[in-house]
């Protein structure tokens, strides 16, 4: 019996993909890896911390499942992201039929949230609370850009393949994103 080869951490996502079609669990587990904060972040952003574990898990299931009809036109990241999208547009509609009122990041877990500062100041942590206030202030469009563009750092371009929509739509959701956000944190006496 001859051992399967180790598929190299090096290896490009496409050649990871090809090796997980073919069955290579490790492969797609290099994927997993590789992708997986940035889903994380994407679905913490548009759904808060509640089920985030098992958002995660689903957007993996499903691209595991599907991966035999990814047709390679679009980079794996984009692909994964648009999965990451669907599952956060099913989860948000989910929690409003739950409840109207429910905000789907609760004021309260705000101070969980991961800062590139050890020991953050207080005054940080109240002006975190305000920004992610904001947010949930914005639509579930409009949010969607600002997340991926300006706080996962998505170009324009992938943007609008990930949610389907025109390039010049993601800049007039951007645009009106940043405005509104903007004028909420004006309002909450936050100086800019």
């Amino acid at each position: 019996m001859v051992a399967k080869p180790r598929t190299s951490p090096e290896a490009t996502d496409s050649e990871l993909v090809h090796r997980s079609v073919k069955g290579d669990t490790h492969a797609f587990r290099l994927l997993y890896q590789r992708h997986q904060g940035k889903v994380r972040s994407l679905l913490f952003q548009m759904c808060g911390k509640e089920l985030l574990d098992d958002l995660v898990q689903e957007v993996f299931l499903r691209a595991w499942r599907g991966l035999k009809q990814f047709r390679g036109s679009c980079q794996f990241s984009t692909w994964l992201y648009r999965i990451a999208w669907n599952v956060a547009t099913d989860q948000r509609r989910s929690f409003a039929k739950r409840n109207d009122q429910q905000s789907p990041v609760p004021v309260e877990d705000c101070h969980h949230l991961p800062d590139p500062v050890n020991t953050p100041s207080l005054q940080h942590l109240h002006y975190q609370q305000i920004l992610y206030q904001g947010l949930d202030h914005l639509s579930a469009e409009q949010r969607a850009v600002l997340v991926l563009h300006d706080l996962e750092e998505v170009p324009q371009k992938e943007i609008a393949a990930i949610l389907k929509i025109p390039i010049g739509t993601v800049k007039s959701r951007l645009f009106h994103a940043r405005q509104a956000l903007r004028q909420y944190l004006s309002d909450q006496g936050v100086e800019l």
